[in-house]
C-alpha cells in the first residue's frame, strides 16, 4: 500500500492517544450507566492495543496497524450515532479526516464516496438537512486538496530533480539520459565505455526488519564508498530499489574489473550497526561493437536481475 510517511514517533503518539481516548470514552459511558453502549468502545480498546503492538513490531508492515486504527475510528463513530441519535454531528467528520490522514489519496476518496449514501441509513442522519450532505462533500474536498497539491509538487520535483530521493545518486531517468550521452560520445570518438552493475542484497531485508532509516544508511554507505573509490567524472545512478549502475567513461574491461575489486574491498570493510558488514554483488557489463543502445539497456537490466537472484 503506497502512502505518505509519518515519522514513527508521531505515529506512536497517535496510537497511544487513541488508546487513552477510547479508554476514557468507555469509562465515561460506564460512569453514565450506558452499559448497552459500552460493548463497542470496550472492544475497540482491545483492537487499538493490538494495533499499537503491531506498530511496535519491527517486521510488521505499517499499513496493517493503520487500517486497524481507521476501522476502530469508523466503528466508534457509527456506534455512537446509532445508539445515541442526539450525538453532535461534528463527530461525523472524524472518520473522514482519519481516512485522509491514514490512507493514500485515491483510497480515501473512494472510501469517502462509497460511504456517502450509507451514512444516511443512520438514525441520527435520517432527518438531516441537505446542507449536511453539502458539508460532507465540502469537507472531503478540503481534506483532499492539500494531499493533491503535495502529490503535484512531488511529481514536479521528481521531474526537475536529477537525484534519487533516498540517496546521493542519479535518478533512473537521469541515469539513462547520461548513459545515453556517454554511449554516443564513446561511439563517435571511438572510446571505451564500461558499466558496473552493483546490487545490494541486504537492502530489502534492512527495510523490512529495521525500517527505512536502516535502508537509507545502507544506501548512503554504498554511495560514499563509490565516490571515494572512483573518478570525478564517473556516474553513479540508482536503477531500482537495490541496484545501481556505475558508468565508467573511457574505461576498458580490465579497468572496470579493477574498479570492481577496489569497491568490493572498500565495502567489505564497512560495517553498519543494523546489517553488519555491507554485502555487494558487482558485475561488469560493456557494450558490444555496433550494439543498439536499447539492447544494451536490456542487458544491463538483465544483469541486475541475475545478480538479485544469486
Amino acid at each position: 500500500m503506497t502512502q505518505h510517511q509519518f515519522p514513527r514517533q508521531l505515529m506512536t503518539l497517535a496510537y497511544m492517544a487513541s488508546v487513552v481516548l477510547m479508554i476514557s470514552y468507555a469509562v465515561w459511558l460506564y460512569a453514565m450507566g450506558e452499559y448497552r453502549d459500552l460493548v463497542v468502545p470496550s472492544f475497540m480498546v482491545l483492537l487499538l492495543l493490538a494495533a499499537f503492538l503491531l506498530h511496535l513490531g519491527q517486521d510488521i508492515r505499517a499499513h496493517l496497524p493503520r487500517l486497524v486504527l481507521l476501522a476502530c475510528t469508523y466503528a466508534s463513530v457509527i456506534a455512537a450515532l446509532y445508539y445515541q441519535p442526539n450525538t453532535p454531528l461534528i463527530w461525523f467528520g472524524l472518520p473522514m479526516t482519519a481516512a485522509f490522514l491514514l490512507l493514500p489519496l485515491a483510497g480515501a476518496v473512494v472510501l469517502h464516496m462509497t460511504l456517502l449514501p450509507l451514512w444516511w441509513f443512520m438514525p441520527a442522519l435520517s432527518q438531516a438537512s441537505p446542507t449536511l450532505m453539502m458539508g460532507y462533500v465540502a469537507l472531503g474536498l478540503l481534506l483532499a486538496l492539500p494531499r493533491w497539491e503535495h502529490a503535484r509538487r512531488r511529481a514536479l520535483l521528481r521531474a526537475t530533480d536529477p537525484n534519487d530521493s533516498e540517496c546521493d545518486a542519479y535518478h533512473i531517468d537521469t541515469l539513462k539520459e547520461r548513459l545515453h550521452s556517454e554511449y554516443q560520445r564513446a561511439d563517435m570518438l571511438n572510446q571505451r565505455l564500461a558499466v558496473l552493475v552493483i546490487h545490494l542484497p541486504q537492502r530489502d531485508m534492512a527495510e523490512e526488519q529495521f525500517g527505512p532509516r536502516a535502508a537509507e544508511a545502507l544506501l548512503s554507505a554504498l554511495c560514499t564508498e563509490v565516490y571515494s573509490c572512483c573518478r570525478d567524472h564517473d556516474l553513479l545512478g540508482r536503477a531500482d530499489s537495490a541496484t545501481f549502475w556505475l558508468v565508467l567513461p573511457d574505461t576498458s574491461e580490465s579497468g572496470a574489473l579493477l574498479v570492481r575489486d577496489r569497491l568490493q574491498r572498500a565495502l567489505s570493510r564497512r560495517v553498519l550497526v543494523e546489517t553488519g558488514q555491507v554485502e555487494v554483488r558487482i558485475a561488469a557489463c560493456l557494450p558490444c561493437p555496433k550494439e543498439d543502445f536499447e539492447h544494451y539497456l536490456q542487458r544491463l537490466e538483465g544483469r541486475g536481475s541475475a545478480l538479485a537472484k544469486r
